[in-house]
């Protein structure tokens, strides 16, 4: 085979190991046979004439050719996916929003529909950043929305993001609570010294928010609430938080839960930054829709504006962790 004539299901086989490092793993995400994979391997070591991985029985890793290789065949591969899309018509996007209520995401993904009502975008609901961006790496997901900066930095290095709001934060409490007070009344930080307050701790999906969490509450005598199980709908949510009793660290547009008083925190106000994250290379009108709807919202909102005082994560701040 001439290497004018490889064909994108061999490169597509290469990316996957030359990301995972693991030729298991790689066919797992591809939906192949590992003994398929490793056969296509060889094929394109073939036709290149060179040998794009160094193995071991205990490890695999790219040659500097494989090195060399990598970036020519994600450009080739995205290439293939805009000739797909211009010629073939626009797939169906699909948008994580996270949760199945109201929030930030919905409302931009909203507003790309009225901007772009001939494509199709269609919503998802994977809950937690973390899986969403290796979901949408091996890509079987378009878009999602969330802390983008609290990625591990290999995953957040194939993605592309933008800023679109700092979110205000605000806590659950369960009624009869000390701290309850009437929904929707401040509740300074401070207050929740000494408390216990979940933030998703043990669940993979979420490490990202997890991670947030631990830096907001360190030095001021919060702990994160020990691992819980992970509650799916608004029912079992509101179960699960009646027995555990602890505060549970959310934005301040989380949806109303029975039995629980939201009350946005102040002094400072805590800023969770939330940004779009989508696959490097990734051509879509759906996509432009996005941008459009993101841009207009943030700017008639004011969704990137940072008030004084508050305190957003020091990988924003330079390390300070101030406003």
């Amino acid at each position: 085979m001439n290497p004018r004539d490889v064909e994108p299901r061999l490169l597509r086989g290469f990316v996957a190991v030359a990301e995972e490092l693991h030729f298991t793993r790689a066919a797992a995400r591809l939906y192949v046979a590992q003994q398929a994979l490793s056969r296509d391997v060889r094929r394109l070591e073939q036709a290149l004439g060179a040998a794009l991985f160094v193995r071991t029985t205990r490890a695999v890793e790219l040659s500097p050719d494989g090195e060399r290789l990598l970036p020519l065949a994600r450009r080739a591969l995205s290439a293939q996916e805009e000739l797909a899309v211009a010629f073939a018509g626009p797939r169906a996007l699909l948008v994580d929003l996270n949760t199945d209520g109201p929030s930030t995401a919905r409302t931009v993904l909203e507003c790309a529909r009225e901007l772009a009502p001939d494509c199709e975008l269609m919503a998802r609901f994977e809950s937690g950043l973390t899986h969403a961006a290796a979901e949408i790496a091996a890509g079987r997901l378009d878009v999602s929305f969330g802390y983008a900066d609290g990625l591990d930095s290999a995953l957040r290095a194939r993605l592309d993001h933008r800023p679109v709001r700092y979110e205000p934060l605000a806590v659950l409490l369960p009624d009869g609570h000390p701290h309850a007070g009437a929904p929707g009344e401040p509740m300074a930080l401070a207050d929740l010294a000494g408390e216990i307050v979940y933030a998703g701790a043990g669940n993979p999906r979420t490490l990202e928010w997890t991670g947030l969490a631990r830096e907001l509450f360190a030095g001021r005598g919060i702990a994160v609430a020990p691992p819980a199980p992970v509650a799916v709908g608004k029912e079992e949510f509101r179960r699960v938080m009646a027995k555990t009793r602890n505060p549970v660290l959310a934005t301040v547009d989380f949806l109303d839960m029975p039995g629980c008083v939201k009350r946005p925190l102040v002094d400072p106000v805590p800023l969770s930054p939330l940004s779009m994250v989508w696959r490097k290379g990734l051509a879509h009108p759906g996509l432009d829709a996005l941008h459009r709807a993101a841009a207009a919202l943030s700017d008639r909102h004011g969704w990137l504006a940072v008030p004084g005082g508050s305190w957003r994560p020091a990988a924003l701040t330079g390390g300070t962790g101030g406003g």
